[in-house]
């Protein structure tokens, strides 16, 4: 008996950690449209982005010391970590700043590759992580092997999409994957785009 009960509380752990990866990265993907926008649209959607980045940061400051905005503080609360829980979360934050860079950086086809590495690479990464990962990876913090094959496989046709370069979309997807398995926390949304991107000007 207790140790149903045990494997219950375990069971809804673990189903608890999958929808809140999802609902993440569901965030992640989301962003590989902000190419098209920066197309159509190049400076008020980045007047856009740092003013969303702003506003996130503040509200997180005020929910940290017990002022919540009650939209934004709960969508934050839902997504975070345990590792964030009672922090500053900080995903957010450099996601916006990774793509941020990008596009200020890099000419638009450098960033969309850039941005779509972050958007379907990290993000597919994660969820086939948590979903099917079984080989762990060592000294990667919990990441898995099966996760870095998804974020190689969703770079390499993602690039292949944009530059129609088979070679260069798998060097692209190599980087990437290498990059996404290093234990950077949440700065590889800063490291992939830009690193991506500047690789695939170089190419």
């Amino acid at each position: 008996m207790q140790n149903d009960v045990m494997y219950g509380i375990v069971a809804r752990q673990r189903l608890n950690s999958i929808i809140k990866e999802i609902f993440r990265k569901s965030i992640h993907i989301c962003s590989s449209f902000v190419p098209l926008f920066l197309k159509f649209a190049y400076w008020p959607v980045i007047v856009l982005l740092v003013l969303a980045l702003v506003f996130y940061s503040l509200s997180e400051i005020l929910r940290m010391n017990n002022h919540p905005i009650p939209l934004i503080s709960k969508i934050t609360e839902l997504a975070a970590r345990k590792r964030d829980e009672n922090r500053f979360v900080l995903g957010p934050v450099t996601l916006v700043i990774g793509i941020l860079l990008a596009a200020l950086l890099l000419p638009h086809e450098c960033a969309t590759i850039g941005i779509f590495a972050l958007a379907f690479g990290d993000g597919t990464a994660s969820l086939v992580g948590k979903l099917i990962g079984r080989v762990a990876i060592p000294g990667a913090h919990g990441k898995t092997v099966a996760g870095s094959l998804a974020c190689f496989t969703a770079v390499y046709i993602s690039s292949f999409c944009v530059c129609q370069n088979c070679l260069t979309a798998l060097i692209c997807a190599f980087c990437a994957m290498m990059i996404e398995v290093l234990p950077l926390a949440d700065f590889d949304n800063v490291l992939i785009p830009i690193s991506i991107g500047g690789i695939f000007s170089l190419l």
